[in-house]
């Protein structure tokens, strides 16, 4: 007998197959870029000069989503400080 029988019946979520299938197209389609490039036309000074353009350019892509995520947490940690300010008197004021 297994924990799931003898805890209950098991529901799967299906909260994750959203996320796993798109993981998997990302990883497909790296693969493909990959492939192409390696099967492309170009000498390999080229071909190292393209990839090396691209990892630069993604990296930027990077650095400005990071950027963007860390403005973007600054901002909801301030508006919890305002919501806690505008909320301790409240609770205290019930306290009472």
């Amino acid at each position: 007998m297994t924990e799931y029988e003898r805890f209950g019946e098991y529901e799967p979520s299906d909260r994750g197959k959203v996320g796993t299938a798109l993981t998997f197209m990302f990883i497909g389609l790296g693969v493909g870029a990959l492939t192409a490039l390696l099967f492309a036309p170009k000498s390999g000074r080229q071909l190292r000069k393209t990839l090396r353009r691209g990892f630069e350019d993604a990296r930027e892509v990077l650095d400005d989503w990071t950027d963007q995520a860390g403005d973007i947490a600054r901002r909801g940690a301030d508006l919890a400080g305002q919501a806690r300010e505008k909320i301790t008197p409240l609770a205290k004021a019930m306290k009472k």
